[in-house]
């Protein structure tokens, strides 16, 4: 026996009529709109699911017995039709016998009803004229009211009658009807929800302007329900589809990959995390793994990292407000720029804009927020740094407009992500003639990058990575400098060199003491090679070589049973036929990353034996 899931008692069925779709009718149009591209679904692994469901549908049932909903626009009355009636006396008047004779001959059985659909009851009153217009004298002229079921209007037509059987006044007689008292089907009422918003059956400017609408994003467990019911419906009501893409998004699942649930208690509640985080380290987070047909593997800890994000903007505008930069004017394109670094930061900020552009346009959303997040590194680790000795040359103030500037772009790009702290800092940064939610999206493009700069910060920025990673692999005391010996370097490095020397000398990572010519890297130098030249870092003094190689052997020794133990697993069959696709991946990304530690730390090793 079936029992109810809430009420636990027996489900006892009850046949009743029913109100369906027919809709092999309207089917035709809603798979041809996705066949031939007019509509798109991303991913196109859901295109399957929407095939499948509209290539084998059925009719559709769309009678709820609910206490809310939209109700059934259908009413109901009595069939009086008024077959082989004769008025005895031809007067026009109904006496008693006459009345009772004409109910006899009527069929009012349950189920016998006409009905008719109307928008509401005000249009529905001449539909049953039909109904009317077949009974005798004064019937036929008898008022259309409503009243609440049938029960109701079987009284209400007695009563109207034993009352005209008393006084013959016609204008007692009234033909009740009444209203379907099923609702709608959810997902019927939501189907027309493209045009129903927009003022639909009315033919509203918002109609005009906005249907067909462009962008429907949604869960892939409702792509029949709704999606498809939406395509369905408004082909057959206007002829068009509904929208031009339907966006398909991720389910959100706990760190883990399971999905979230009460009864695991893993459930992370989104106001919680805003509360604790903020509401942008939230949106970040998840659009930064909104990569188009992957789940999200949602955890505090990352939302924890893009909360520091938003302090890293917060402490970069902090930094140009110290160093002037809110008070003064915005570089403009195509304002000549002398700072080879700012050439660079303007280039970079126009080849984010179009990458951004690009990804956002193919619904990469987390492209969009990663790329995003590198130039916002790009900005506050490099280009900031790189800016501290430019204010004491006759470039500060220049420096100071293309720091305002790409600051300002940096906020625009990341708004639609993070809207409440670059709308904060928007505000605070600048005197602005309108909100930044108000601000137009910047369209400038590769006019803005100069190649030249761009090769020379690269080198420069090469340079620095690969002192500090030499000095960080070694273990080398940030409080300890050393000089920098240049073993080869062509024109090219050495103008590098020379127009940034103070750059690199400032970087408090890289600690470069100064640059000494010399013919050979001395035994034990860390040898560092870049484009055009090679260079050498001197260990010899800064570190207690024994020491520092037994630690590396130490952790290569642990790092290489973990990797074997990765690489082992993943040349097992069994392991790549039973784990799941995304278990699979995260090994391999896990031993990828293994093998490269290892890798270094064997380079580091080597080079720690040479010192002896």
């Amino acid at each position: 026996q079936p029992f109810g899931d809430r009420s636990k008692v027996v489900i006892e069925p009850m046949l009743t009529d029913q109100w369906f779709v027919d809709t092999a009718k309207i089917v035709g149009p809603a798979l041809e709109g996705v066949r031939d591209g007019r509509t798109e679904i991303l991913p196109e692994q859901h295109k399957k699911v929407y095939f499948n469901w509209l290539e084998n549908i059925e009719p559709w049932c769309i009678s709820r017995q609910l206490w809310w909903g939209h109700q059934i626009p259908v009413w109901y009355g009595f069939d009086l039709s008024g077959e082989g009636f004769v008025d005895d006396e031809g007067d026009g008047a109904l006496d008693q016998p006459e009345i009772m004779r004409l109910l006899i001959e009527q069929s009012l059985l349950r189920g016998d009803e006409r009905h008719h659909a109307a928008a509401d009851f005000a249009e529905v009153v001449t539909e049953f004229g039909d109904v009317l217009a077949d009974l005798p004298t004064p019937l036929h002229h008898a008022r259309v009211i409503e009243v609440a079921d049938r029960s109701a209007a079987a009284e209400a037509i007695a009563e109207s009658l034993a009352e005209y059987t008393i006084s013959q006044d016609p204008t007692n007689l009234v033909y009740p009807v009444w209203q379907d008292p099923d609702v709608l089907d959810t997902w019927f009422s939501s189907g027309l929800w493209p045009i129903g918003t927009l003022g639909w059956p009315e033919e509203t400017e918002a109609l005009k302007k906005y249907f067909p609408t462009s962008v429907l994003v949604t869960g892939f467990d409702i792509i029949f329900f709704w999606v498809a019911r939406m395509m369905m419906m408004q082909y057959a009501v206007l002829g068009e589809r509904p929208f031009d893409t339907v966006y398909v998004h991720a389910l959100v699942r706990d760190e883990k990959g399971k999905k979230m649930s009460k009864s695991l208690g893993n459930v992370l509640d989104p106001l919680e995390l805003v509360d604790e985080y903020g509401a942008d380290a939230v949106r970040f987070t998840l659009t930064s793994m909104a990569a188009m047909g992957r789940d999200l593997k949602l955890s505090t800890q990352r939302i924890a990292g893009y909360r520091n994000f938003g302090t890293k903007l917060w402490n970069a505008s902090r930094f140009a407000e110290m160093n002037g930069v809110f008070g003064a004017p915005r570089w403009q394109p195509g304002d000549d720029l002398s700072a080879t670094a700012n050439r660079w930061i303007v280039g970079e900020v126009a080849r984010t804009r179009l990458a951004v552009d690009e990804a956002l346009a193919a619904f990469r959303f987390n492209d969009a927020a990663n790329t995003l997040y590198a130039f916002t590194y790009t900005y506050c680790d490099w280009y900031l740094e790189f800016s501290k000795p430019l204010f004491d040359t006759d470039a500060a103030d220049e420096t100071r407009n293309v720091m305002g500037w790409a600051l300002d772009q940096l906020l625009i790009l990341l708004h639609p992500i993070m809207p409440f702290i670059t709308e904060e800092l928007w505000g605070l940064s600048g005197d602005r003639a309108k909100m930044l939610i108000h601000g137009d999206w910047p369209t400038y493009g590769t006019e803005l990058v100069d190649p030249d700069a761009e090769a020379e910060m690269r080198w420069v920025r090469d340079l620095i990575e690969k002192v500090r990673s030499v000095r960080g692999e070694m273990n080398v005391p940030k409080s300890l400098k050393a000089p920098l010996l240049r073993v080869s370097l062509d024109d090219a490095g050495q103008t590098a060199w020379t127009r940034n020397e103070a750059i690199i000398l400032r970087d408090r990572e890289a600690g470069i003491e100064g640059l000494t010519p010399t013919d050979a890297a001395p035994k034990g130098a860390a040898t560092i090679a870049v484009e055009g030249g090679t260079f050498a870092l001197p260990l010899e003094g800064l570190i207690d070589a024994g020491a520092e190689r037994a630690r590396l052997e130490k952790s290569l020794g642990k790092l290489e049973k973990e990797l074997g133990g990765l690489q082992g697993r993943l040349r097992n069959p069994k392991f790549r036929e039973n784990a799941a696709a995304d278990v699979i991946e995260e090994t391999e990304e896990m031993a990828a990353q293994k093998g490269e530690e290892v890798a270094r730390l064997k380079t580091a090793v080597a080079r720690l034996a040479e010192l002896g």
